[in-house]
């Protein structure tokens, strides 16, 4: 397989990435033939997961926005993935120029090309290779600590991430320290895949949990109160937990397609 030019060396390109795949999903092109291959393979069993990643991008964009409009206006992006239209930078900087915005990506393809997209905004952008498994890395990078000043509310967004931590990653202790490190007033924007509540069935989520499972990335769809449990120590702002287009919608929701009310969306303050 002939290695793209934009293609960190070192990395197995036979083995699919969850970032390389959602970057698929979006209509990318940092992706390789292992990524599609997974990524139609979930489509096969979970039909319409394009247009839930274009609802979770949707959703991301309005909460950014939302944020700024509440004079938030640093941003940490963990799970930031593969950059594309309308990332977080470009939403927060329409908005605000000022704004901070540091992303976080253990995915070495993201990281780099994150980097690449980023050169020449070094002074308000940041790019760390970290996960969210350790906590303390992300906090204790220097791209987090020249940018986002402590002492200030930041805007947390763990948007399409925490279905890849399984339990005994513990995943809710993992947001809590992220939480204890963040200034009053901060916010946590967060989506989840999950099937309740919505249009797919039990056993959908379970072969696309397959699916996952198979290419060494476990997803798991949590059920409302799981998630609802990552806004421990923060306020849930209106409407709530919520499907996707359903929070803070710029325009009619009723046209939307059935498939992108699947999962979850919240944007909590902490207080």
């Amino acid at each position: 397989m002939e290695r793209p030019a934009w293609a960190p060396q070192g990395i197995d390109l036979s083995v699919p990435s969850v970032s390389r795949i959602y970057d698929y999903y979006l209509g990318g092109s940092h992706n390789f033939e292992a990524d599609r291959e997974a990524a139609r393979r979930a489509m096969d069993v979970f039909p319409g997961l394009p247009k839930i990643m274009q609802a979770n991008r949707a959703f991301m964009r309005r909460a950014v926005r939302w944020a700024v409009e509440q004079g938030v206006t640093q941003f940490l992006d963990v799970g930031s993935g593969i950059p594309t239209f309308g990332n977080v930078h470009e939403v927060a900087h329409a908005a605000a120029p000022e704004a901070k915005v540091v992303y976080v990506d253990n995915d070495p393809v993201a990281v780099a090309h994150s980097r690449a997209v980023l050169e020449g905004e070094e002074h308000r952008t940041g790019v760390v290779s970290a996960d969210l498994r350790s906590p303390a890395d992300i906090l204790g990078s220097g791209e987090v600590r020249r940018l986002l000043d402590p002492d200030r509310p930041v805007a947390l967004l763990l948007v399409a991430l925490l279905h890849f931590l399984e339990d005994g990653d513990d995943p809710w202790g993992k947001v809590a320290e992220l939480r204890d490190a963040l200034a009053p007033g901060s916010l946590l924007v967060l989506t989840h895949a999950s099937v309740e509540g919505g249009p797919r069935r039990p056993e959908e989520g379970a072969e696309v949990e397959g699916v996952y499972r198979n290419i060494g990335s476990p997803l798991v769809l949590r059920s409302r109160r799981e998630v609802e449990r990552f806004f421990d120590g923060f306020e849930l702002v209106e409407p709530g937990l919520v499907p996707m287009p359903s929070w803070r919608p710029e325009g009619p929701v009723d046209q939307e397609d059935p498939v992108v009310f699947t999962g979850f969306a919240g944007v909590g303050r902490k207080a």
